[in-house]
């Protein structure tokens, strides 16, 4: 995605300002192809409702669009489900807290003993 955000996991805030950065500017792609989606679904409802056979044909190459627009999308949100995974590893490598999170996604407390 935006080259490796991981590398220098040595201060926790830049390193999490830069996935914020990454994380935004991802999904305000994502709303840019979809803003583009609902503007090439209008055009294409226009022209079956028209029955042209111009519009029609024109249908065909606006639903390829359509159809690239959502594998990109799918590609967007998959590369941000990775580095959101990539990011949480990397945070509970890196925390030292006694607590960690088992994969039914609930906590499970580890009790430190003082000696």
């Amino acid at each position: 995605m935006e080259g490796d955000i991981f590398g220098e996991i040595g201060n926790t805030a830049q390193t999490d300002s830069r996935l914020l950065l990454v994380f935004q500017k991802s999904l305000l792609q994502a709303q840019d192809i979809l803003n583009q989606n609902r503007l090439l679904i209008n055009e294409i409802n226009q022209n079956h409702e028209s029955k042209m056979p111009d519009n029609l044909n024109r249908n065909v190459g606006l639903i390829r669009e359509l159809n690239n627009n959502i594998r990109r999308v799918v590609d967007l949100y998959a590369d941000l489900s990775g580095s959101f995974t990539k990011s949480q590893e990397a945070s509970s490598e890196g925390d030292n807290s006694s607590g960690t999170l088992k994969s039914d996604g609930k906590a499970n407390q580890k009790r430190i003993r003082s000696s």
